[in-house]
């Protein structure tokens, strides 16, 4: 199967190990990006672009790359069989899913693309939303994805 995971960038790590498991299960898988270009053009982590785009007065070319991700992240949508969405825990929130995330898991929905949750979901203001959505929860469980 050909997945796209989505979810926090503070949770790349996850990502990381996630997408290893899934391949090494046989799926072919995207997920965000590991740099992106800087106001220079020069790559830098993601890590350190998600830290400069959380800083008190990020610059404007911040706000360029987030829109190029977002467009680029619908085409990895687009391209997936289904959606894998890494909820862990943010902001003393389990299960946590932000607005982009919820974003994404839109876009799958509109194009009829299965919806994998880590997690349950969240006791958030998006909850309804959420469940509207009907993505299968796997409880934590990525394996029972891979099979």
């Amino acid at each position: 199967m050909k997945i796209t995971i989505c979810g926090s960038i503070a949770f790349f790590e996850e990502m990381l190990v996630a997408k290893a498991q899934l391949e090494t299960s046989g799926h072919e898988v995207k997920m965000p990006p590991t740099h992106v270009a800087d106001e220079n053009g020069s790559l830098i982590p993601i890590a350190e672009y998600y830290r400069l785009r959380k800083a008190d007065h990020p610059a404007d070319w911040i706000w360029e790359r987030k829109c190029e991700a977002m467009k680029w992240h619908f085409e990895k949508i687009m391209w997936a069989d289904a959606v894998l969405v890494l909820n862990h825990e943010k902001k003393g929130i389990p299960g946590y899913v932000g607005a982009n995330t919820l974003i994404e898991m839109g876009l799958a929905m509109y194009l009829d693309k299965p919806i994998y949750l880590l997690h349950p979901i969240p006791e958030m203001d998006s909850k309804e939303e959420l469940l509207g959505m009907k993505p299968i929860i796997l409880n934590g469980i990525l394996s029972s994805l891979c099979v």
